[in-house]
């Protein structure tokens, strides 16, 4: 982690892209500039599921830039689409499912989490998440 933040902007062509599993992942803090969070614009695209996750640390923050689907939160299906907000205090096991649309949404965790860090799966984790599985 950089020892100095500094101001960051990235542009509406993002940052580097990597595809994990049904995640179309957007880095847009690069991890030589994290500080307290991280932060992504996660696209899935129509009619996928999502594996069921979770945090250990982190609190995650959604926001739905647009589509719409489900989000399975703690095993309770609620409807999401454009406009709508996500708290998930760390724990908090989560997942989604796409409707005919791609689902775009803004992802911020703090403190922050990577594909290799602080992510965990109730199942199978998707191919390119590094982080082993707690016992």
């Amino acid at each position: 982690m950089s020892s100095e933040l500094r101001l960051l902007h990235v542009g509406e062509a993002g940052g580097p892209r990597v595809k994990l599993g049904p995640y179309d992942i957007e880095t847009l803090i690069a991890e030589s500039d994290e500080g307290a969070a991280t932060a992504y614009r996660i696209r899935i695209a129509p009619h996928q599921r999502t594996q069921v996750s979770y945090h250990l640390v982190a609190e995650e923050l959604y926001y739905v830039i647009s589509g719409s689907g489900v989000a399975l939160l703690d095993g309770e299906e609620r409807p999401i689409r454009a406009g709508d907000f996500l708290r998930l205090p760390p724990g908090t096991t989560h997942g989604f499912v796409t409707a005919e649309e791609e689902l775009v949404m803004l992802d911020v965790h703090t403190p922050g989490s990577r594909p290799n860090r602080d992510v965990y799966f109730l199942d199978d984790k998707p191919e390119g998440f590094g982080v082993p599985q707690p016992s």
